[in-house]
């Protein structure tokens, strides 16, 4: 059976309100924008998907809410809200789409760094592509990786770091 492929989205731009807590940060004007390129992007770009489905799973931050929110008006998929992907580690992160990889499923994940980060780089740690070298130099606020699974040991060698996009509104 062919591996789901996965997808790590950086939320957009947040905004830094005075009382707020990081958690309940919002999207700021640029933010906003961005995420709306994001949508764009991914429904320009219906090939990334490779799996039998699509699964997306969004961080409970209010700025991965709502970056997924304005990009869905674009590129709509059923989503659920996984609050484990608000500062996870790796291990958190590979524990959340193992079984659906696994099952074919592509799977998008809606989160943060360091985490997303950490993990496009260490599923393709001896890759050197323009992509990879992209994002290791930095993955901004709604940056997208497209990690094709070659196999499911979850080591560093288990993804091909296929694309990296930046979508700015």
């Amino acid at each position: 059976m062919q591996l789901g492929s996965l997808v790590l989205m950086r939320h957009a731009k947040s905004s830094y309100p005075i009382g707020i807590a990081d958690h309940d940060r919002p999207l700021n004007v640029r933010g906003q924008r961005d995420a709306a390129a994001a949508g764009a992007w991914f429904s320009e770009n219906q090939a990334i998907w490779q799996g039998v489905s699509r699964k997306v799973l969004i961080s409970s931050a209010h700025r991965a809410q709502q970056t997924w929110a304005i990009a869905s008006e674009e590129f709509d998929v059923d989503h659920q809200d996984e609050p484990r992907i608000y500062e996870a580690s790796v291990s958190t992160l590979i524990s959340l789409v193992d079984v659906d990889i696994h099952n074919g499923v592509d799977v998008l994940l809606v989160g943060h760094n360091p985490g997303l980060e950490e993990l496009a780089l260490f599923l393709t740690q001896f890759q050197i592509t323009p992509a990879r070298s992209m994002a290791a130099e930095k993955f901004p606020t709604c940056g997208i990786a497209v990690l094709r699974m070659r196999d499911n040991t979850w080591s560093n060698t288990s993804a091909v770091f296929e694309s990296f996009i930046v979508p700015r509104g």
